[in-house]
């Protein structure tokens, strides 16, 4: 551990909760009704109310979220801290490095800590996609212009990420059972977990008018190899990459509270974990899904750390086939990756989804005495994330 990067001033998470996630459904999505920013600014209060911290004390807010038009425009950070009655002294920042935003939140926040411009800063993310859609950005390319001009795609013939999934899916030889299996473990642990009561330490309650919340809404209980064979391809004539081995379309929020060793003491909270050290890095931008595995390499080989070193992996099920290939390319244990499943099973609200990994990285750690942790995700336009944590 003495290889471990260990800057000046260090940056703790001294508390970290999420919402349930909800289905991205315009009928029976749990928060269909709720506005993004309303969702996000209810996870920021939860979060400060359950470290019994006074807002005043936070210098900074950094949040992810991806597809920032509509409801979700205009610096919804900053939205969601005011209009909930923080203080308007506090600064805001809303992030997007696409399903790596909330991820990129909290790295950056960490270091704000670790440079000395701040001493407590809330990070997290929010993505409501009943409200604002998947593919919004589409419609609003044809009133506005296109985001990829004509030379981008003279260098890079980009497609859909389904179809960098089923490059992967390619590279690394993974058949149809590999994933539908991956994809029926993901449903079994984290039916699992909610069953046990494991995600109620993490999880906020939201008040919806169907009632308190509390449970992820997208799992599916009794999932198998033999109900996901029966799904069409979506992507590839003759692919393999289905609706059921990739991840749901998801509306949720997720906060995280950090500060450093000083702030920590002076207020009274619990340094549960360290951000030891963060990366992100390009891959290819046409299979555009690879990046976990480069970003994971990079992060142990610079920390002098094995793959057995790490306790337990968070790797975002943005498809069954990026988590397959990682988890091949790298030789991990499966009972250490995603043990309370994943993407596939609990959602995907994409600007919040990083800051829920790290979120249920922590508590895992915790519920099972164990103490290094990696967080990992691929992004749209060819990126990879990741993040290591150290229970303290």
């Amino acid at each position: 551990m003495q290889s471990l990067r260990n800057p000046q001033q260090s940056a703790y998470i001294v508390d970290a909760i999420r919402t349930p996630v909800g289905r991205g459904h315009a009928d029976k999505g749990m928060y269909r009704d709720i506005h993004p920013a309303d969702l996000l600014g209810r996870t920021f209060v939860g979060l400060l109310d359950h470290a019994g911290l006074d807002p005043a004390a936070v210098d900074n807010v950094i949040a992810g979220c991806v597809h920032q038009v509509g409801e979700h425009s205009s610096g919804i950070t900053r939205t969601a801290w005011l209009m909930k009655g923080l203080p308007i002294e506090t600064g805001a920042t809303t992030v997007d490095i696409r399903c790596g935003s909330g991820q990129q939140a909290t790295n950056y926040a960490a270091l704000t800590i670790e440079g000395g411009i701040n001493e407590i800063v809330v990070s997290g993310g929010v993505e409501s996609m009943t409200r604002v859609g998947f593919r919004v950005n589409e419609g609003s390319q044809k009133q506005y212009g296109q985001a990829f001009p004509p030379e981008l795609f003279e260098r890079f013939p980009i497609g859909s990420q389904g179809l960098g999934a089923e490059m992967l899916a390619e590279q690394w030889k993974l058949s149809r059972e590999d994933l539908d299996s991956f994809s029926a473990r993901s449903h079994a642990r984290a039916a699992e977990a909610t069953d046990s009561g494991a995600f109620k330490r993490e999880i906020l309650p939201i008040e919806t008018a169907e009632g308190m919340m509390t449970e992820d809404q997208g799992i599916r209980r009794g999932t198998s190899v033999e109900t996901l064979a029966n799904l069409a391809t979506v992507f590839k004539e003759g692919g393999v990459v289905t609706a059921g081995n990739a991840s749901q379309i998801s509306d949720g929020a997720a906060a995280i509270l950090l500060a450093s060793e000083a702030a920590a003491a002076k207020h009274g909270l619990k340094r549960r974990a360290r951000i030891v050290d963060q990366v992100v890095l390009g891959v290819d931008p046409v299979s555009m899904l690879s990046g976990p595995i480069p970003s994971t390499l990079r992060l142990l080989e610079r920390n002098g750390l094995t793959v057995a070193d790490i306790d337990a992996f968070e790797v975002n099920e943005a498809f069954a086939s990026v988590a397959l290939a990682w988890e091949r390319e790298l030789g991990a244990d499966p009972d250490k990756v995603n043990p309370r499943g994943g993407a596939i099973a609990l959602g995907h609200p994409l600007g919040s989804t990083g800051a829920r990994l790290i979120t249920t990285l922590l508590h895992y750690l915790e519920d099972t005495d164990k103490e290094l942790g990696v967080v990992t995700m691929c992004c749209g336009g060819g990126l990879g994330t990741a993040t290591l944590i150290q229970r303290t």
